[in-house]
C-alpha cells in the first residue's frame, strides 16, 4: 500500500464531504469546481498554511506531530475511527517510537492461536453464536451455534477461515446475510482500517487483492475510504431450517491480546428470534445430529 497515496486519497474523500456550510465558512463568490472544501479551506480551519497542507495532503510532510493530527481531524470532522486512522497514516509506527513499545509491538507473521480459556468460554455461551476474531477478520475459533448460523468455519481450511472472505465471496453469504450490502460494505471498512494500521502485512495485502478480484463490489467500497471499527449493532440472518433470526451483537478485545476480539451474538428473551433460536439449537444438538462430539 502506497502511504502517499493512501494519505491524499483519504483526506480528499474526506474534505469531499463537507461542504462550507457544515464548516461555518463564509461564500467567498468563487466558483467551486470541486464538491465539498479546498485544501485552503481545510487548511484555514486547522490553523496551518496552505503549502503546509498541501505538503501533508501529498504525503511530503513526514511525520507532523499530534496536535496538527488532530486539528485536521477536527476541521474535517473525523469520528473517533477516522481520527485513529489519519494518525496511522501520518504516523506511521508512532505505536512502537520507544523501545518498550517494540517490544511489545505484534509479530504480523506468528500464528494466532486462541487460548483454551477462550475455547471453554466460547462452549459455555451455548445459546448464542460466538466467534473469536483476529487480524484480518480471520476466524480463529467459533461455537456451535456460530458455525451453524453464519458457516460452517470448521469445515474449511485453517488459513481460508475468514469473515471478509466469507461475506465477499461465498455465495451463501448473500443468501443468509440480512441487508447484505450494508454488512459488506462494512467489512471492507474494517479491513480499509486495518490496512492503514499495518501497511505492510503481506497476508492482509494477498487478501485485498482476492477481494479485488472476485468480488465485483469490493473496488466501489475500497475507494470509499471508509474506515470502521466493530464493536456492537445489529445484524439479522436467514436460516433455511427457521427462518429470520434478529441479533443484537457486541465485540470485547481478549484481555492479552489486542488482536482477538470476541464476538457474540444475542436476541431479545422470549422473541421470534430467541424462539427460533432455541429451535435451532435443538435441532443441531450433537445427540440430534449423530450422536455426543459431532459438530
Amino acid at each position: 500500500m502506497d502511504r502517499a497515496t493512501e494519505i491524499a486519497d483519504f483526506l480528499r474523500s474526506r474534505r469531499a464531504g463537507i461542504t462550507p456550510d457544515q464548516a461555518g465558512l463564509p461564500f467567498d463568490g468563487r466558483v467551486r469546481r470541486v464538491p465539498g472544501l479546498r485544501r485552503d479551506e481545510v487548511a484555514r480551519l486547522a490553523g496551518v498554511s496552505s503549502e503546509y497542507y498541501t505538503r501533508l495532503e501529498q504525503g511530503r510532510a513526514g511525520n507532523p506531530s499530534p496536535e496538527v493530527v488532530a486539528a485536521v481531524a477536527d476541521a474535517l470532522r473525523l469520528d473517533d475511527t477516522e481520527r485513529e486512522h489519519l494518525t496511522d497514516l501520518l504516523t506511521p509506527g508512532a505505536a512502537t517510537a520507544s523501545s518498550a513499545a517494540q517490544r511489545r509491538a505484534p509479530n504480523r507473521n506468528r500464528v494466532q492461536k486462541v487460548r483454551p480459556g477462550l475455547y471453554l468460554m466460547l462452549e459455555a455461551l451455548e445459546q448464542v453464536p460466538a466467534f473469536v476474531m483476529g487480524r484480518r477478520t480471520d476466524i480463529l475459533a467459533a461455537n456451535r451455534l456460530a458455525r451453524v448460523v453464519i458457516t460452517d468455519f470448521d469445515a474449511i481450511p485453517a488459513p481460508r477461515r475468514n469473515l471478509a472472505r466469507f461475506m465477499l465471496l461465498d455465495p451463501q453469504a448473500r443468501e443468509r446475510v440480512g441487508e447484505w450490502d450494508r454488512i459488506a460494505a462494512e467489512t471492507v471498512a474494517m479491513l480499509r482500517f486495518e490496512a492503514g494500521r499495518y501497511p505492510h502485512d503481506r497476508q492482509l495485502a494477498d487478501l485485498i487483492g482476492e477481494l479485488t478480484v472476485h468480488c465485483l463490489e469490493f473496488t466501489r467500497w475500497w475507494g470509499d475510504h471508509r474506515v470502521l471499527r466493530r464493536t456492537h449493532g445489529a445484524k439479522s440472518y436467514r436460516h433455511p431450517v427457521v427462518g429470520e433470526l434478529q441479533f443484537s451483537y457486541e465485540s470485547f478485545q481478549v484481555p492479552g491480546d489486542a488482536e482477538q476480539m470476541l464476538c457474540v451474538y444475542t436476541v431479545e428473551p422470549g422473541s421470534d428470534s430467541a424462539h427460533a433460536l432455541q429451535m435451532l439449537a435443538s435441532w443441531s444438538a450433537p445427540e440430534a445430529v449423530g450422536g455426543p462430539g459431532v459438530r
